[in-house]
């Protein structure tokens, strides 16, 4: 049986510039929802949405209240709400006051998914300026999920994923334009290894 069932992304300052070289690498057959919090202005137009969805074989679309999640797809949160992952695997917008500075908050959205796949999630903290997503991303590994940071030495701007590699034991540093390869090779590793225990 499958290990992984989910990713967390957060990014900040020179983020869609990230998401233009990750987005890309990673297949419509992904096998598992990818759901990205990326600090923006507070514009309710969808031209971010649209641009991306044009980038990557996924679907791209704005988080919905109660909407659950399905792989395949790219949930990013909308601008100026939290977004939270319930237990039962559906999305929560949510308006409570800034974390980090921020709404939405890398945080909340790592934290939130990391209580509700536990070792099932991969956590990935790219490029940004603050420290949010680092308490999220060490409730992913306190759980038993993956914890993955951007090289902060190449990263647009450092600062987040430096702040991430202070805060917790991750599993990997990986450049940029490794991470989507990377998932997709995770996922293909371990639906392999899934065939092959199914044969034994």
């Amino acid at each position: 049986m499958a290990r992984f069932e989910a990713v967390v992304a957060g990014v900040s300052s020179g983020g869609l510039e990230a998401l233009k070289i990750l987005l890309p690498a990673l297949p419509a057959e992904f096998p598992a929802p990818l759901i990205v919090v990326y600090h923006q202005g507070p514009r309710r137009d969808n031209f971010i949405v649209e641009y991306l969805d044009t980038l990557t074989g996924m679907e791209v679309r704005e988080a919905e209240e109660k909407e659950a999640v399905r792989p395949g797809v790219v949930y990013l949160a909308p601008p100026n709400y939290h977004l939270l992952v319930e237990e039962d695997r559906t999305l929560t917008l949510s308006t409570e006051k800034r974390v980090c500075f921020a709404r939405p908050s890398i945080d909340v959205l790592f934290e939130t998914a990391a209580d509700a796949y536990g070792p099932g999630l991969v956590g990935l903290v790219l490029t940004g300026a603050n420290h949010d997503g680092s308490s999220g991303l060490r409730r992913i590994k306190e759980k038993g999920g993956l914890a993955l940071v951007q090289n902060p030495l190449t990263a647009e701007m450092g600062r987040m994923p430096q702040a991430a590699l202070e805060a917790v034991e991750v599993d990997l540093i990986l450049e940029l334009e490794e991470a989507g390869p990377f998932l997709v090779g995770l996922f293909r590793d371990q639906a392999w290894a899934g065939r092959l225990s199914e044969k034994d």
